[in-house]
């Protein structure tokens, strides 16, 4: 096959690349927020019962309680596809077609392995897993239903993050972001007609939001599908290529493990922040789940430029572009920052009138209003870490990455909430822990930015060669 054209990542001014590439990233990261909240947002308002007094407020407890699971599922494909991301835009910054080849195709041998492993949690450990959180029957029973179903049936959502990801990596966020829609909108749709009964069909309250977002997920993956295999010419298709490769597979993980393992710290995060709230009032949990999900539209955002900004990095990388690996880190710091701002200020203005869209009890939407307030207090460094941890990955870094992930996730913010919450018995000052240890992980993010500077940009040589 005749070598592609020139790569766009190459000679494009940095300013329009981190731009035109990361805004289709943001726009269906966005959406994809959006439809999280909307399973919370609708499952608020299932009606109570004579023998189910407050549904709704059980309804979002069981979800924030799913959470760490969801989050697991997310972190294993964004680490994997981090690692798959770096790898190929690598070697499509080396102009090695073949091997760019293998990874893409080992991509989908991978999302594969992934999705057995939790086809087999959902149907073997859900509900012990419910058991270490809460006793409440009507919770077990909505989140035990909600989250097996989108376990057992996350095909999916491996099979899109798979053809994302090689979307991602060779300049095609447009399409990327096609898929993404389309699954997000399917979902939005649905969610109502499964939840609530329309069209003739049963109320299956929440599990029919499970039943929305696994149709979603696989609306995601048919069109990535077909997308990839039509319009995606950077990279060859073929069996040979879905055969698993170790040196590939080595050179993904090398990356992805601690890109993994720092993702994995949400999950971790979010479980032991059930446990710490859940000790002082199931409300303080249940305000933690909104509040938490409502944060993703301001982080999405960011991750959706951090996505960007990986290939754009890593592509500069591979090709020797010292002058445009610094110019990434630049254009990046400087978006980050104007999306952070533009949180704060939402917050700090429509805090109340966002969270009472959510049919919660008024205790628990107070809550969520002063939890918002003061952990946006950290925003702007949050938005700096998560760019750096992206370029620390593009460069071949996982390590640091992750050292910064511990600080923002565990290191810092567990043990102070826990001392807040259930040595001090301050619950209303829980949250200060949060800009707390994004402060500490940003002050250590750029002792580490220094480090591998020195050791992998600096000694680069000025090349600019020709890209065919």
């Amino acid at each position: 096959m005749a070598p592609s054209k020139e790569n766009k990542m190459a000679e494009t001014p940095m300013g329009k690349l981190v731009l035109t590439m990361s805004l289709p990233l943001m726009i269906s990261m966005l959406v994809q927020a959006f439809y999280n909240v909307v399973d919370s947002l609708f499952v608020s308002h299932i009606p109570s019962t004579v023998l189910i007094q407050n549904a709704g407020d059980k309804a979002v407890q069981a979800l924030t309680l799913a959470f760490p699971i969801q989050m697991l599922m997310i972190a294993c494909n964004t680490g994997t596809g981090v690692g798959i991301n770096a790898v190929l835009s690598r070697y499509l910054g080396r102009r090695d077609r073949e091997k760019a080849s293998f990874v893409a195709g080992n991509a989908l041998f991978l999302a594969a392995c992934i999705y057995l492993i939790f086809m087999l949690f959902g149907l073997f450990g859900t509900k012990a897993f419910f058991l270490t959180q809460t006793s409440d029957p009507v919770t077990l029973d909505y989140g035990i239903s909600y989250l097996r179903i989108c376990t057992t049936c996350a095909f999916g959502n491996m099979g899109f993050f798979a053809f994302e990801k090689i979307l991602q990596a060779t300049g095609n966020t447009t399409l990327s972001m096609a898929a993404q829609l389309s699954g997000a909108v399917t979902n939005i749709l649905l969610d109502p007609v499964f939840i609530f009964g329309y069209f003739g069909l049963p109320a299956m309250g929440v599990a029919g939001a499970a039943v929305a977002t696994v149709i979603g997920q696989c609306v995601s993956m048919t069109v990535g599908c077909i997308v990839h295999y039509r319009l995606n010419h950077e990279v060859d298709n073929g069996l040979r290529y879905v055969r698993p490769n170790r040196k590939i597979i080595g050179e993904i993980y090398k990356v992805g493990v601690p890109a993994i393992a720092m993702q994995s710290l949400t999950s971790v995060m979010a479980y032991g922040m059930n446990l710490i709230l859940g000790s002082v009032s199931e409300i303080y949990v249940t305000a933690f789940g909104i509040y938490y999900k409502l944060q993703n539209f301001i982080f999405m955002p960011a991750y959706g430029l951090n996505n960007a900004l990986v290939p754009i990095t890593g592509f500069s990388y591979g090709a020797r572009r010292k002058d445009r690996i610094a110019q990434s880190l630049r254009f990046g710091l400087l978006d980050v920052s104007v999306i952070m701002a533009a949180g704060i200020l939402a917050i700090l203005l429509f805090a109340p009138a966002i969270v009472s869209i959510f049919a919660v009890s008024p205790e628990i939407q107070d809550i969520c209003v002063y939890a918002l307030r003061i952990i946006c207090l950290g925003y702007l460094f949050s938005g700096a870490n998560i760019v750096l941890q992206g370029f620390y990955q593009a460069l071949g870094n996982g390590i640091y990455s992750l050292i910064v992930s511990l600080l923002r996730m565990t290191v810092v913010l567990m043990p102070l909430a826990w001392i807040l919450a259930a040595v001090l018995h301050l619950p209303d000052l829980v949250w200060i822990a949060f800009p707390i240890a994004e402060l500490a992980a940003f002050l250590a993010a750029l002792v580490m930015l220094k480090v591998i500077y020195r050791k992998r940009v600096r000694p680069l040589e000025e090349i600019r060669r020709p890209i065919p």
